[in-house]
């Protein structure tokens, strides 16, 4: 029998290839938005890097999947990924809230 060791764990190759995506898409907005005048162009890149990362990610880790290197995610493993969305959803709120209590404060 295969050792657990050599196995991946779920979504690891998915969130790689985000993380790389992002890493190689996001100065690509940068040059557009100072092309075409658009600052608004400058999240083009990490969004596209999304995109990329999502589609690789997602077939490497079929492709794994069928060849039984995937292993699901331990107690442990569940738990920290739920302990990180939390705290990412955390920081986005806070976020959201800074945005609008400097977007009031600025119109006073």
């Amino acid at each position: 029998m295969e050792n657990e060791a050599n196995k991946y764990p779920e979504k690891h190759f998915l969130g790689m290839w985000i993380g790389l995506g992002i890493a190689i898409f996001s100065g690509f907005g940068i040059p557009l938005s100072i092309a075409t005048n658009n600052p608004g162009l400058i999240g083009i890149g990490p969004a596209l890097g999304v995109a990329f990362g999502v589609a690789i990610g997602q077939s490497i880790e079929n492709r794994y999947k069928k060849e039984g290197k995937i292993r699901p995610l331990t107690e442990r493993e569940q738990n920290r990924f739920k302990t990180l969305i939390n705290t990412s959803i955390a920081i986005l709120l806070i976020g959201v809230y800074i945005f609008l209590l400097l977007l009031i404060l600025s119109n006073l």
